[in-house]
């Protein structure tokens, strides 16, 4: 679920004593959505609201504050609740260097006539193309110190089961936990068969299962190698950014990652909206929430005639390949994957033109036609290319020259690979029903 697959690399992860995962991004930061601030009990309590105003005057994170206030005042069972509110809220604790949380307050934080600055807007760029790997999500229930189930999806995407952590063995004598190899097993839950149904699941009904995602970005300006992310339990919110990337991808021929028009951020915000809720006693409802929102501000019709420049785009790959990890060679191979496989031909007799044989196909003539071609030359299934192509860079990439352009680069890269070219677009099409 929270493995990302680095842009453009199309191919699983060289083997090694760690194993085969593929390379996530690293995250160095985390932007919340919200506050917490002190339940009834615990506003009452003299001791608590000294903790929790100290914590925040710090930039303690909200857990640390919550761990506190249990330990100092243990009759208070449930310290913080939630509260949704216009801004984020951007703490010292919750990054790795603690200056990248001042310097994005410093930067892009706003004071609304409180005296206190806010992050209400900031911009994003997205480090891949695929919006599963931007915003990856699942339905999670956390037990009081950790994740105890979560859903994930078959390799065909067909079916969702309901996930958990394998019990930790003992040695023989039934006393010694066996050490594990890799981190715990995870398993099929084995009280439900597996079986991921919210309607019939206890846990999402008594609200301890929820939808949670992610989205994973970097910030234009802030110095960090390292993604940032920003969690969020809002099927709104994710669903309506979902449109907007694919969108976006349609219009840029597949392309989600890096600057709009060359120039030109996404932006995440907040804006009040009422959204419908089922009350206990299973009555519609309308009730105000600040949700997050994705924003794209630029002319669409910009994005429709913008020429991709090969270079620049090999060379963001390329980044985002490195940035991820890779080897030198995937590095490499990225750069050449994307790189225009078609090199003007010369004048003269030798040139293109003259060798060019009666009733042949010209990828100037028919460029989408040549790229089935090769895909056909390469063995590779149609249908299972078109639903690879569709999840990686997007519904309308055969619509638009500049996506067709790149596919096809893309493509031509995969004669490198020799008969590991379908093993390549299984393992991506895994990761995208695994994404789901």
């Amino acid at each position: 679920m929270n493995s990302l697959t680095m842009a453009g690399a199309g191919m699983r992860e060289p083997a090694s004593i760690i194993g085969t995962t593929r390379t996530g991004f690293p995250i160095g930061g985390r932007i919340r959505p919200g506050i917490k601030v002190l339940t009834q009990a615990a506003e009452r309590n003299n001791r608590a609201r000294q903790i929790y105003e100290t914590g925040l005057k710090a930039g303690t994170s909200f857990e640390e504050i919550e761990v506190e206030i249990a330990r100092a005042v243990p009759d208070v069972r449930y310290p913080l609740v939630p509260k949704n509110v216009p801004y984020f809220t951007v703490r010292r604790a919750d990054f790795a260097l603690p200056e990248v949380a001042d310097l994005i307050l410093q930067r892009f934080g706003e004071e609304r006539g409180d005296g206190v600055r806010r992050l209400y807007r900031f911009p994003v760029v997205f480090p891949a193309d695929a919006w599963q790997a931007i915003m990856p999500h699942a339905l999670m229930c956390y037990g009081a110190n950790e994740l105890k189930y979560w859903s994930a999806y078959s390799p065909d995407g067909r079916e969702r089961y309901c996930m958990t952590f394998a019990r930790v063995p003992v040695d023989a004598g039934g006393k010694r936990a066996i050490r594990v190899f890799g981190g715990r097993k995870h398993v099929i839950r084995p009280e439900n068969e597996g079986r991921c149904d919210p309607e019939a699941c206890p846990e999402y009904q008594s609200k301890q299962c929820n939808l949670t995602g992610r989205f994973i970005f970097m910030i234009p300006g802030i110095p960090s190698l390292n993604a940032i992310e920003l969690v969020t339990n809002s099927f709104y919110s994710m669903n309506a950014a979902r449109r907007t990337l694919e969108t976006v991808a349609f219009l840029r021929g597949g392309r989600i990652s890096g600057f709009l028009d060359g120039r030109t951020s996404f932006w995440i915000t907040k804006k009040l909206h009422e959204v419908a809720m089922i009350d206990e006693g299973g009555q519609p409802r309308r009730v105000p929430q600040w949700l997050i929102e994705l924003e794209a501000p630029v002319d669409p019709t910009r994005l429709l005639h913008i020429e991709d420049d090969e270079v620049r785009i090999a060379e963001g790959e390329r980044a985002v390949a490195l940035l991820a990890g890779a080897p030198k060679a995937t590095i490499d191979e990225v750069s050449v994957a994307t790189a225009d496989p078609t090199p003007q031909a010369e004048g003269g007799e030798g040139g293109a033109e003259a060798e060019r044989v009666p009733g042949e196909t010209r990828a100037e003539d028919d460029p989408l036609g040549a790229l089935y071609a090769l895909v056909a030359e390469l063995e590779i299934p149609r249908d299972k290319f078109e639903r690879y192509a569709k999840r990686k860079y997007g519904t309308g990439w055969s619509r638009n020259a500049n996506g067709i352009r790149r596919v096809a680069g893309a493509v031509d890269g995969f004669r490198a690979k020799g008969n590991g070219v379908l093993a390549a677009i299984d393992a991506e099409l895994d990761m995208f029903a695994a994404a789901d």
